[in-house]
């Protein structure tokens, strides 16, 4: 494959997006500079996400407002007003374009894109039907352009063919287009008097973003807003790859509908992950309701939400449900500084919140270590003695109200095991929450240990809450135990996974293996193979199979038996036989030369009843003991080849009990897919039963993904169940296998 012309490989990517109801431009034009450069996999796929240069559109120096007018009473003149702010703000040149107008707002105002008096970095297009200007910016070399039109893939088939005539003059004209159906949240008005790391928003529906906005009002820094629309040609990747590179970011915040792209937005969040940046996102679609409103609305593709949710957790990209979730969580992974220690104290006033706050915690899977017991009879200095201190602490109210309040947080502090300190506040009660509130403000500006406290108050216009939480950048505040429950656990796990992360790509096969050019001799386009030819796959990937024999005569049979061995298992091989089991075309523990003879009679006489197509009838040697699994190779319409690992035989069909993945991916992956598995005890052996080999069956999880990633689109789905995990050192083996051609 890499040995393929660059042009039928652009031709073979061209082919495979548009496949995914991918508008192909944007996609071809990042694969031609990653062949210019070599970077590519094994199938031919970029392995580095391109990053756009954005510097020009959030700070241009010279504007073009197409359709600018300032005529009282139209949407135009409100949005031009508004951009004639913005370009102030932001030091640009502003140029109204209207072929009817000599001025607008007082700004000499030129007929055409030709006529203006110098060449712009950024177009924004106040018309109905952008398409007819994008030839003329292309001519003017603009660099970007904003469409606010609507009317396009959100309206259906008719809109998005529109769309895609949009895209290919966009692709045509050299530009960068933001949109359509977007907005002007680009060209809000950010304080600039608040320091710190800034969240950097990206949002496909602009009203969405509006709680990450107004945490500005809570003195959390905002950098940028990326209103994406349609994303006809701009997309969330692109912007994540942009944003991860700007030292100001500290974190950033996506509200996504639809993956344009399911490559380009992994390649993204590498890049992020690279960076250290984390990415948190509310990704809509986890319901079938809500992916056909997210449709109807941004006309994208939603994906399978596990492939989706798999996906995000392989790259880092912290996934929440909420708006309010979305702004607490980035909001802290933004200003909170690396965890000295992973373990979070409870430290409250009243034992029945602890008691609350820390099943919850718990039961979320944040580790509450037990104090140890000098340090419990440290706060025991402070804190009555029949008061529990073990974590949670409860220093039973008034101790807060003095100078103890203040030694208490100190010391809990002080203990190498805390990373974390919570103190929920359910109510204000001014002798004590207004002095607790103040000695763990002053306590967080001391340590490197990330404070949190959560004001449950409904009001929220207390002096302790309005001006002393809030006014310090060092305490994470609150409102709610939920909300700072998940963004712990995401502040936690995020810094856990930058400490190991290592970037898939980078260890990706980038030419074809022997087992390739075996497996290629093998396939069959548009078929799928029989079991027989099925296991001949996986043995050309160094997959173990059952020693077995297809025959196709009852002599054949018995002589088969004999070379494998008895017991033996005998089953009906066909090109088109998937669930052999359900129509009496599997046999097994047959132990004599008889049974055998009749085994393959009786198997003949129901393919010819059934009209089934036989090539042969299988002879296979009989594994009993072990664990029976399954693993497979299935396609997503937005991450192409993905690979799933689940228990076996038809507990796969009872329990839905599977982890998928979407390659490449590490050795690291494909474990953690085993611990994801509510079956996974049994691997490790249950009532007396021995453990089994886990590292053959992680093997076979890599040795199938590395068919996936070679194969790519010729190989449209590979079901390896039962794949038998024998004992530990034993190995796994396959006992069946269907494979479907594309």
């Amino acid at each position: 494959m890499l040995g393929s012309t660059h042009g039928t490989l652009t031709t073979h990517f061209r082919a495979r997006v548009v496949a995914c109801g991918e508008e192909p431009h944007a996609a071809v034009h990042s694969m031609t500079a990653a062949a210019a450069e070599g970077d590519l996999d094994v199938s031919g796929r970029p392995l580095h996400a391109t990053v756009p240069d954005l510097d020009r559109f959030f700070r241009p120096e010279s504007i073009a407002v197409i359709g600018a007018s300032d005529t009282e009473g139209r949407p135009r003149t409100g949005i031009t007003r508004q951009l004639v702010a913005w370009a102030e703000r932001v030091g640009a040149r502003l140029h109204p374009v209207h072929p009817t107008r000599e001025s607008v707002f007082g700004r000499p105002c030129s007929p055409s894109v030709a006529d203006l008096p110098e060449q712009v970095d950024l177009a924004v297009l106040l018309v109905g039907d952008p398409l007819p200007v994008i030839e003329e910016l292309g001519q003017a070399k603009v660099k970007f352009a904003v469409a606010f039109a609507s009317g396009f893939a959100e309206t259906g088939e008719e809109g998005a063919a529109a769309q895609a005539r949009l895209a290919a003059a966009v692709e045509r004209s050299g530009l960068r287009l933001l949109g359509p159906n977007t907005n002007l949240n680009a060209f809000e008005a950010f304080r600039d008097d608040l320091d710190g790391p800034a969240i950097a928003l990206i949002t496909q529906s602009g009203h969405q973003g509006r709680p990450v906005y107004t945490l500005q009002e809570l003195g959390v820094r905002l950098s940028h807003w990326a209103p994406t629309g349609n994303e006809a040609d701009l997309e969330t990747a692109d912007f994540i790859s942009y944003f991860s590179q700007r030292p100001e970011v500290g974190a950033i915040a996506c509200y996504v509908e639809g993956l344009k792209d399911g490559r380009s937005f992994l390649l993204a969040a590498d890049r992020a992950a690279r960076a250290g940046v984390p990415v948190v996102a509310v990704k809509v679609g986890r319901t079938e309701t809500g992916a056909r409103t997210a449709a109807s609305h941004t006309g994208k593709l939603t994906g399978a939400d596990q492939v989706v949710d798999a996906a995000m957790r392989q790259f880092g990209v912290i996934r929440v449900d909420g708006l309010d979730e979305l702004q607490d969580t980035a909001a802290l992974l933004a200003r909170a500084r690396k965890p000295q220690a992973d373990g979070v104290v409870v430290y409250s006033i009243s034992g029945g919140t602890g008691a609350h706050f820390s099943d919850l915690a718990t039961g979320a899977g944040l580790k509450l270590p037990t104090l140890s017991e000098e340090k419990q009879r440290e706060l025991h200095e402070w804190i009555p003695g029949y008061l529990n201190v073990a974590n949670p602490v409860d220093n039973g109210g008034h101790p807060v109200g003095d100078w103890r309040g203040r030694k208490i947080i100190d010391a809990i502090l002080a203990d190498p095991d805390v990373g974390v300190l919570i103190c929920p506040i359910t109510g204000p009660f001014p002798p004590m929450s207004d002095r607790l509130a103040q000695d763990l403000v002053d306590a967080a500006e001391t340590t490197d240990k990330l404070v949190c406290v959560v004001w449950g108050s409904p009001v929220g216009t207390e002096d302790a809450y309005r001006t002393t939480l809030l006014g310090s950048s060092r305490v994470a505040t609150f409102r709610t135990f939920g909300n700072c429950i998940t963004a712990v656990k995401a502040y936690l796990d995020h810094h856990r996974f930058a400490a190991s992360y290592r970037s898939p790509f980078d260890e990706a096969p980038r030419t074809p293996s022997p087992s390739f050019r075996k497996a290629q001799a093998l396939m069959r386009p548009g078929h799928q193979l029989s079991e027989h030819a099925a296991k001949q796959l996986l043995r050309a990937y160094g997959i173990r199979v059952p020693r077995e024999q297809l025959v196709t005569s009852a002599a054949a049979a018995v002589r088969a038996a004999g070379l494998v061995g008895f017991p033996v298992v005998m089953k009906a091989s066909g090109a088109r036989l998937a669930h052999k089991t359900e129509l009496g075309l599997v046999k097994v523990g047959l132990t004599s030369a008889s049974q055998v003879r009749d085994a393959y009679r009786e198997l003949t006489d129901i393919a010819r009843y059934e009209d089934i197509e036989l090539d042969g009838v299988l002879v296979c040697q009989m594994i009993e003991r072990g664990v029976e699994m399954m693993v497979g190779v299935t396609h997503d319409a937005l991450f192409g080849p993905t690979v799933t690992v689940g228990l076996g035989g038809v507990l796969v069909e009872v329990l839905h009990d599977a982890a998928v993945r979407v390659p490449p991916f590490g050795e690291d992956q494909a474990r953690a897919m085993l611990g994801e598995l509510r079956g996974r005890a049994l691997l490790e052996g249950v009532r007396g039963g021995p453990p089994v080999d886990v590292d053959a069956l992680v093997e076979v999880v890599l040795r199938v993904q590395r068919m996936a990633l070679e194969l790519g689109d010729d190989l449209a789905e590979l079901d390896v169940n039962p794949l038998m995990v024998l004992g530990r050192g034993q190995g796994a083996v396959a006992l069946d296998a269907l494979a479907v051609c594309r």
